[in-house]
This record gives C-alpha cells, structure tokens and sequence, in this order.
C-alpha cells in the first residue's frame, strides 16, 4: 500500500502577514517575498476580499480595490499566488466579511447589525453588518466560490468574524436586534451584559458562528481540500491572535494559556498564534517592543502552535524594531523543523480553565494558579472548563486542578468520576447548592460561605506546619468534613483590623482550610485569588505543596531556576521536549529584555535516563548527570529561551 500523504498544515509551518491598506495594492509581489522568506516564514496571508477586493471581482457584493489600477496586471492576488507558488510558498487568504460600504447597506438593510437604539453601526464609512443575516449566511460563501474558481490559494483566513458589540474605538454598542437575530435567538435579545439573558446570547452567538464556521470549511473542503479554514474550534486550524491593547491590563501568560487549551483539547488540530508587531490598532505605526512580541512567539511555539507575524501595510512601510526578534525566533522554528513535527503536551499535571461564556469568570483565582505552578516549576497543560466533558485525553494525566469553578455541569462530573488520578479543587468547585457533586469527596456538606471582601476582612488560616498565619482573600467556604477525611489548616475567627489598640482576639477554630480522601483533595477557598491580588508566596506555596503532596509520581521538575523562567513539557518526533521560556523580563504591562540565567541545573523526575540532551539555542549536546540516582543535566546559559530534545535526532 502506498503511503498517505499529510495534509500541507500538519507539518510545523510559520506565516507573516500583511493587513493592506487599499493604497497597498501596487506592492511589489517579489519584494515581499523576499522579506518574507529571509523572515524565516513559508506561508504569506494576504488581504484578499470582503471589505474591498484585491483581485478583479464580478460580484455585486464586493468592492474592487480601485488602487488595483496601478498593476499592469489589475490583479494583486493572482500576481502574489503565482509569484509565492514559485518559490515554494503558501498563499493564505485573508477575508474580511465585518462591514460593507453605505451603498450596499442602503441597498440590503437586512445585512447589517441594528444596535439596542435601532441605529447601524457605523464607523469610517462602513456598516457593520450581522453574521444572523444573508451577508454572512450566502453572500459570503459566493465570494469564497469566486476566489477558489480564480485562484489555488492555500488557506483562508475570516477577520472579525464575530457580533461586533463593540466598535474600532471600543465603544460599546449593544447587542445586535437584526429580525434575523431576532427570529434566530427565540426570545426578547438581551442589550447588554446586565441583562439577565447575555449569557444566554453570548452562547447563541458562539453557536451560530461556530454553525459558520463549520458550513464554511465543509464548502472549501468540498472545492479544495487542500486549502485549510483558519479560525475558530470547528475550524481546520484554530486562530489566536496574541496582541496588546491601550487600557487593557496585561496577562503575561495569555499566548500560551490559549494555545495550550487548544493542543489539550485536540492535539491533532494545529494552532495558528498571529502576533501583533504593533503596539494597537489605533497606533499601528509604532511597532511593540521586542521582547513583548518574542514572548508571543516563544510562548506559541513552546506548546506546539505555528507562529506567524503581523504587520500593517508592506514590510518597507512597517518600521518595527521587534521584527528583527521576531525574525530569529521564526527561522529557529523553521531550522528545528523535526523538533516541532507533531509537537504536542506531555505535562502531567492538568489545570482547567474556566468556561470564558460563564456568567462570573473567576479569572483571578485561575491567574493566580496558573502563576502559583509556574513558578514552583511544575509543567502543566490547560484545558477550558466546557470541554472537561468532552476531552478523551484526561486519563493522559496525573492530577487534575480546578480552580473555584463553582456548579460544574453533569458531563464534567461523570468525566472527573471516571478519571483515575488526583483531584485537587479550590473555592466553589464542585458545590451544587451545599452538596458535593464529586464521587469521593472529603466534603460531607458546605455549611456557609463568606465571599467578599468584607466577609472574610481579617480571617486567617494557620499552617499545620508554619507558625505563620496566612489570610484569606476572596471567599471561604466553610464545610463539614466526611467520616475518615483528613483536615490540615485551621481558620483564626475575625477580630478588630482598627484601630491599633483593638486589633486581637483572634481564636483557633476547628473549621479546616484543607480537606484529603482518597484521590481527592479540596481548599475550600480561594487560594489563587489570594496569590494573584497579593503575591504571598506562602499562598502559592500552600496550593502547590498540596497539588504535589496529591500526585503519586513526581510532577515538579527539580531545578534552580528561577521563578521566573517556565517549564513545558511536549513529546514531538524528535522525542521528548522541554522549552524553558524566561520570563524574567516580565513588568507592569510590558515584556523588557530577559535576565540571563548561568549555572542552572534541571533534572526530570521521570525522564527516562537519557543518552543525549541536546541544547537547541546553544547549539551543543549537554552531559547527563545525576544526583540520588535521578537523571538530569546543566544548563547552558539562558536567554529569551531554551529548548533541550532528549533522545532524539535535530
């Protein structure tokens, strides 16, 4: 039998792409993909249709770029397709189906999104319009006919393919109230997040993009099966695009938190990470400061996504210094091609992340986790809360972590049941009203909950094993223990907090701060939100010793590096692989250059013992030594990142 040829997207690829203005369309096609191909990259994602055509369309529904007057050829798509297919490289097509011109709106108001006060939403001359209405639902898949009629393109890509509730400037519009929304949703829309019934819409948008998307693939598919779908879950590659945004509080770890929820869920399916080489869309001219963009790409590439970068205009008009950077990052990816063939998670520790449609995300308490396993150098891989009942993959791990997730759904219950390691919760998780929903539970019954800042304002617990109390921030749930459960951990009752002279009385009581049977382990309050508002490293201490003390194998690495500086684990067809990615660099809303880290040692509780650790970025073989029997190795000195292959070829 003959061998069965992989689709072009399952091998490691790295995109760059150009977001073109309309006076971009004359661009010099061989210029551009000579950057990009010293860029380190192989695929090009270039505008192509939607808002405005690159390319000479017939359709009523699409405007003609009238820059394209300044090609001889009038065609910028097919003169980039065939120049990129030349040279090897893919051509991805970049459409945007957001908004349409004020004469097409005029002409099809059941195209566009009607906002709570029955006004469109439109901004520099464009209309949104709805992904419910005929817009999105035919009229975009007869403008994808048309390019796939014209052109081989590689892959496509959907800009914004979303209900817009808010604009370019950030404003706020409400939710959309279109008669095809209306007949859509069923009931009375919701205008906003107050309203009782966003959570319900926000699900019913999810559900009718995703219908999209799904009908969307089926069609390319069925033209040309070779041309991937780039955007959400039910897609052939799943998008994240990494980006920082004026006025938004910065999460350092957001690239590989979502890449990482992707490859757990389905490790076969690739990641596309798109990182922003600017610093916001409305200052598109300044380029984001170096170190910011490696962590995107170091960050995507550590967990097994494709990098690819982003530029607006051409790369003559984009004079961002970060390129440089994250040029050598890409053209590692390209030089360690094998190392990242099939690069998929191989933690042994598993932290889900909670449901981003639930009504109150506990953001904090998972941040604070997240951070908490991190610095303790535990590898761990992520996994969204909604897919707990649906991922085939979580007998794949040791111990599973829940991070004040409150009621969780009958399918992750069963799931979490018939998982055969560790349980580790914190806060609400698994409280349906007061009663344990998990099989095995230390938790007979949850007696009362204080939640808030000023129901918990001066309680603390004290360690079995400390002198030193540590307090309670965000909520404490207070529970009765079943028989045979073990307690560790006793709550000091409130006292005065002011003034001075008032402040004791504090009292030992029997109430637990954490709870073991059996496989599972409970702190029934919110540990994570303490780490993540006041950096105790107590706190985070408290939360990883129990997560180790849970495990029955070993599940940190051993190592003096520091806190700082991550730890992923994966398993490609080099072998295994471990990225160490420093965050040292890490400020207040910034990445700055990284501190370097020299004689470092790391040893892998269950490597296997290794006959060759090779050091990727320091380009040598590294000597395998041992302590107590345990295999492990020195580390060469360690910049932005490091990536060591265990028995196996690079």
């Amino acid at each position: 039998m003959g061998t069965v040829m992989r689709l072009w997207w399952h091998e490691p690829f790295r995109a760059f792409q150009t977001n073109l203005r309309e006076i971009d369309a004359g661009l010099d096609v061989e210029r551009v993909l000579d950057q990009i191909e010293g860029f380190g990259a192989n695929a090009w994602l270039l505008s192509v249709g939607g808002i405005v055509s690159n390319y000479p369309t017939d359709l009523p529904t699409q405007t003609r770029n009238p820059a394209l007057a300044e090609r001889p050829s009038g065609d910028l798509v097919g003169d980039a397709v065939a120049a990129a297919h030349a040279r090897g490289i893919r051509l991805l097509a970049r459409m945007d189906f957001s908004k349409v011109d004020r004469r097409r709106a005029e002409e099809h108001p059941e195209w566009c999104f009607v906002g709570p006060d029955g006004e469109w939403q439109t901004y520099n001359g464009l209309t949104s319009v709805c992904p419910s209405g005929p817009y999105y639902q035919r009229e975009a898949f007869a403008v994808v006919d048309e390019v796939l009629s014209r052109y081989d393109v590689d892959g496509f890509f959907f800009n914004w393919a979303s209900y817009n509730e808010r604009d370019y400037s950030g404003r706020y519009r409400g939710v959309c109230r279109c008669l095809s929304c209306a007949r859509a949703f069923g009931a009375p829309l919701p205008t906003g997040p107050d309203d009782p019934a966003y959570p319900r819409w926000r699900r019913f948008a999810k559900a009718m993009i995703d219908d999209f998307c799904g009908r969307m693939r089926e069609r390319i598919a069925a033209r040309r099966p070779e041309a991937p779908l780039i955007m959400g879950e039910t897609a052939d590659i799943v998008f994240h695009e990494a980006n920082n945004a004026v006025g938004r509080p910065l999460w350092h770890h957001r690239t590989s938190e979502h890449v990482s929820a992707a490859r757990t869920y389905r490790p076969h399916v690739p990641v596309f990470t798109n990182a922003v080489g600017f610093v916001d869309m409305p200052y598109r001219l300044a380029g984001e400061e170096p170190e910011h963009v490696a962590q995107y790409l170091v960050q995507a590439i550590s967990r097994g996504a494709n990098p690819s970068t982003y530029v607006m205009g051409t790369p003559d008009d984009s004079r961002y210094e970060c390129l440089e950077l994250a040029g050598r990052i890409t053209r590692h990816h390209r030089d360690h091609q094998v190392v990242y063939t099939d690069l998929r998670p191989a933690a042994r520790v598993l932290l889900v992340r909670p449901d981003p449609l639930a009504p109150e995300v506990p953001t904090a308490e998972f941040q604070g986790l997240y951070r908490a396993l991190l610095e303790r150098h535990v590898p761990f891989d992520v996994l969204g809360e909604e897919r707990l009942g649906s991922c085939d993959r979580l007998d794949e791990y040791t111990v599973v972590v829940l991070g004040d997730l409150g009621a969780l759904e009958p399918a992750a219950v069963a799931a979490l049941d018939a998982f055969p390691g560790a349980i580790v919760t914190t806060g609400s998780t698994g409280f349906d009203g007061d009663v344990a929903q998990l099989a095995g539970s230390p938790v007979a019954e949850r007696l009362a909950v204080r939640d808030g800042v000023e129901a918990v304002r001066s309680m603390h617990l004290l360690p079995d094993d400390s002198p030193y109390p540590v307090p309670v921030i965000g909520a404490y749930h207070l529970v009765a223990p079943t028989d045979g459960a073990r307690t560790a951990m006793r709550v000091l009752s409130r006292a005065p907090y002011g003034p001075p002279e008032k402040c004791y009385g504090h009292v030992e009581l029997a109430h637990p701060g954490l709870l073991r049977a059996g496989r599972m382990t409970v702190l029934p309050w919110t540990v994570g939100r303490a780490y993540r508002e006041v950096g105790l490293s107590a706190h985070r201490d408290l939360f990883v010793d129990a997560v180790v003390a849970a495990a029955p194998v070993p599940v940190a690495a051993d190592t003096d590096l520091p806190d700082q500086v991550e730890v992923v684990l994966g398993r490609s067809r080099a072998g295994q692989v471990v990225h160490l990615v420093n965050l040292t660099g890490a400020g207040p809303q910034r990445f700055g250059p990284p501190v370097p880290v020299h004689g470092a040692r790391l040893w892998i509780p269950w490597w296997d013992r290794p006959a060759r650790v090779r050091a990727l970025c320091a380009g040598t073989d590294l000597p395998v030594v041992e302590r107590d029997g345990r295999p492990g190795v020195d580390l060469p000195p360690l910049g932005l990142f490091e990536v060591l292959v265990v028995d196996g070829r690079t």
